[in-house]
């Protein structure tokens, strides 16, 4: 329980020191001298900065793997041993019956390379369910132009399935909605056995975007009855992936789904399928924390010359405080104080600075991405708490250490030695 008199007691006992480290803080007729300004000011940047970095790589983190996520899926099933899942369609009923899973779509997933009127490239395509698929990822609200379909073009000499495009690479190909598209199957067997590919018309039913340039520029949709002739897999398809009510949940639910397989299949989460994007942003998301840490390391330098020069500046007021009284433990808490005072206006106004920043990031996007390094366009900022809190406690600690040497110098100051001097 908390004891409210004693803390009333402590503040009391404390308003002759707070008074004095009031005075010190001031220089002349200024209200807070030179150097505080600049211990301040360097405690500020750091807070700032790391709050600002921090937040930044938290938004980085969730706009990837809410986009990553949003296109591939929570959890991927594929067959042990390479190959071809046959029995699908019975899977995904049962996948589809476990509390916890969405939706669960079958797919294709080869290379191919695709030619355009004026001009040709190398990209991967999928084969999916279109019913199954839009349960299961963010294709459908992905389409920026056409629609959401294969239906497919019938003229007087064939039928013509749809493709859904990346933007940039139907920008790369210079095609546009209705315009002819020709895929060519570079399935890794077919091309060991040095045969022909497989050649097959489309036209461009729906172009997407999903803001990663990863996909943007090397992703195509077809239908998985396309898919299945093209690459000649009957049928059968390369894997499943699922949608859970909680991406979260994606390790509890591997037993689970593991169980209800038998165990034929290498049931593989999105947090081990991306793991070394994820990995590379959390180690350095610490490593800037730790260069912080450095920040105000410094910034506590400035904290100790400037409580030392004010010690040295105020030898006489300290002798004389010693001679009505003070004890050394207020002179050292007279000290400690304006450290302290130093640190928490660092800290707030690093906090304000921060959140100001990435105000105007969001709002503006002045931060901009080339997208083939980075997947995303811009740079998104999400504020975490945690962070903030995280930041402020370790510069308050450091700056407190760093208040300590020059308070106990201070507070060791012999009346006698300054009254001679």
């Amino acid at each position: 329980m908390i004891d409210f008199g004693y803390i009333k007691r402590l503040l009391c006992n404390m308003k002759y020191e707070l008074f004095i480290a009031k005075r010190y803080l001031k220089s002349g007729r200024f209200f807070i001298s030179v150097s505080t300004w600049i211990t301040i000011l360097g405690v500020t940047l750091g807070v700032a900065v790391v709050c600002f970095v921090m937040s930044m790589h938290n938004g980085f983190e969730s706009e990837i793997r809410t986009r990553l996520l949003g296109t591939t899926s929570h959890i991927s099933i594929f067959p042990l041993r390479g190959g071809l899942i046959n029995n699908y369609d019975e899977m995904v009923n049962n996948l589809e019956s476990i509390d916890g899973v969405v939706a669960a779509s079958p797919f294709i997933y080869y290379k191919a390379a695709i030619s355009s009127s004026s001009s040709g490239d190398g990209i991967v395509i999928r084969g999916i369910d279109v019913e199954k698929e839009r349960q299961a990822s963010n294709i459908a609200t992905d389409i920026k132009l056409g629609k959401y379909s294969f239906e497919p073009q019938i003229t007087e000499n064939d039928t013509i399935p749809g493709i859904i495009l990346g933007k940039t690479l139907a920008q790369n190909l210079g095609i546009y909605i209705g315009e002819r598209a020709v895929l060519y199957s570079l399935k890794g067997e077919d091309l060991h056995r040095k045969t022909r590919p497989r050649v097959a018309k489309f036209y461009v039913s729906g172009i997407f975007e999903t803001g990663m340039f990863e996909f943007d520029a090397q992703l195509a949709y077809i239908s998985l009855e396309s898919a299945q002739k093209l690459f000649k897999v009957g049928n059968s398809v390369t894997a499943v992936h699922l949608k859970l009510d909680n991406i979260y949940n994606a390790e509890l639910m591997k037993p689970i789904i593991d169980s209800s397989l038998e165990y034929k299949y290498d049931i593989v989460p999105w947090y081990i399928l991306h793991k070394n994007l994820f990995s590379w942003i959390a180690i350095e998301k610490k490593i800037l924390f730790l260069g912080f840490i450095l920040i105000v390391i410094v910034a506590a330098f400035s904290i100790i010359s400037t409580l030392v020069m004010l010690t040295m500046e105020k030898r006489e007021e300290i002798g004389i405080l010693k001679t009505i009284g003070s004890t050394p433990a207020s002179i050292r808490k007279i000290f400690v104080i304006k450290g302290m005072v130093i640190a928490f206006a660092g800290v707030l106004s690093g906090w304000l600075i921060a959140l100001l920043a990435a105000f105007i990031q969001n709002r503006y996007e002045l931060i901009s991405l080339p997208p083939d390094i980075y997947f995303i366009t811009y740079l998104p900022i999400d504020v975490h708490l945690f962070d903030f809190l995280l930041a402020g406690i370790v510069t308050i600690i450091i700056c407190y250490l760093a208040a300590l040497y020059p308070a106990f110098q201070a507070a060791k100051l012999h009346v006698v030695e300054v009254l001679r001097k």
